[in-house]
C-alpha cells in the first residue's frame, strides 16, 4: 500500500546499498565527536556548519554522495548546501545508523 501511494506521488525509493556498491560516498556530517562516537566505516566527516569551507573535498560534482548525520535533519542541509553548489547526485540517507542497516 505504501508502494503505491510513494508511486503517487512520485517519490522514488533509494536503493542504497546499490548506489554504494556504485561508489558513492557517504557524507557524515555530524560534529568531530558525534563521529568519533561512531560512523559508517569509509564515510567521510565534513561537519555541516563546515561543508561550505570545505567542498574541495568533494571534487567530482558527478559522484553520487549520501549525507547522513543522527536524525536526518543536518544531512538535509548538506543535501540541499550540496546541489546549490551543483552536485548532481545527492541523497540523504537520514540518520547514520538506520543507513547502516540500508546499505
Amino acid at each position: 500500500m505504501i508502494d503505491v501511494i510513494k508511486r503517487m506521488l512520485g517519490i522514488k525509493s533509494v536503493d542504497y546499498a546499490q548506489l554504494v556498491k556504485d561508489g558513492a560516498i557517504i557524507l557524515d556530517v555530524r560534529s568531530k565527536g558525534e563521529y568519533s562516537g561512531g560512523h559508517i566505516k569509509g564515510s567521510i566527516n565534513i561537519p555541516v556548519d563546515q561543508l561550505k569551507n570545505n567542498l574541495s573535498r568533494l571534487p567530482d560534482k558527478n559522484k553520487p554522495i549520501i549525507t547522513c548525520c543522527a536524525s536526518g535533519m543536518r544531512s538535509g542541509m548538506a543535501k540541499t548546501l550540496l546541489t546549490g553548489n551543483g552536485y548532481q547526485a545527492v541523497y540523504n540517507g537520514g540518520g547514520w545508523i538506520s543507513l547502516t542497516n540500508k546499505i
